[in-house]
C-alpha cells in the first residue's frame, strides 16, 4: 500500500497516515493494536500521539483499508485489508494470532447457511486454543 491508496480511499495524504500505513505494511505481526503502533512510534522517536493513532486507524477502517478484530480476552487489533478472506486461530495464553484458509471449512459454512435458509454475505471464524509453544511450556 502507498500514498495513492490513501487518495483512492478519499483520505488526504499526511505524515501520520503514511507512517501508520507503512508500519502496518512492514510489520512482522499482521495484527497490531493502536497501542502497539504507538509504542513503535515512541521507540523510533516519532512524535505521533496515541489519539492520532486511534483516529487514523478509525479513518482507515471506514475507508476499507484496514479490518478491526476483537479477539476474546484482548483489545482491538488491526490488519491491512488485502482482499483475501482468511480465518484466525488465537492462543488463549500468549495471544498469538495465526491466519489460515481452508476450502473445506469455507464450503461447509456456505452449505450450512444455505441449509438454514441464509444467503451468506460475510463471516468470521475465530478459533481459540493453545499454541505449540504454550503447550510445551516455552
Amino acid at each position: 500500500m502507498e500514498s495513492s491508496d490513501l487518495r483512492n480511499a478519499g483520505l488526504k495524504v499526511t505524515l501520520p497516515r503514511l507512517k501508520i500505513l507503512e508500519m502496518l505494511e512492514h510489520s512482522p505481526t499482521r495484527h497490531m493494536s493502536a497501542e502497539d503502533i504507538y509504542r513503535q512510534f515512541l521507540d523510533g522517536q516519532d512524535d505521533i500521539g496515541l489519539a492520532t493513532v486511534y483516529r487514523v486507524l478509525t479513518q482507515f477502517e471506514s475507508a476499507g483499508l484496514v479490518r478491526r478484530h476483537h479477539f476474546e480476552g484482548g483489545h482491538a487489533v488491526f490488519e491491512l485489508e488485502r482482499g483475501n478472506h482468511h480465518d484466525h486461530m488465537v492462543c488463549i495464553k500468549c495471544g498469538l494470532v495465526v491466519e489460515f484458509q481452508d476450502d473445506v471449512i469455507e464450503k461447509r459454512q456456505h452449505e450450512k447457511a444455505k441449509e438454514l435458509g441464509f444467503s451468506l454475505r460475510e463471516h468470521s471464524l475465530i478459533m481459540y486454543g493453545e499454541c505449540k509453544n504454550c503447550r510445551s511450556g516455552n
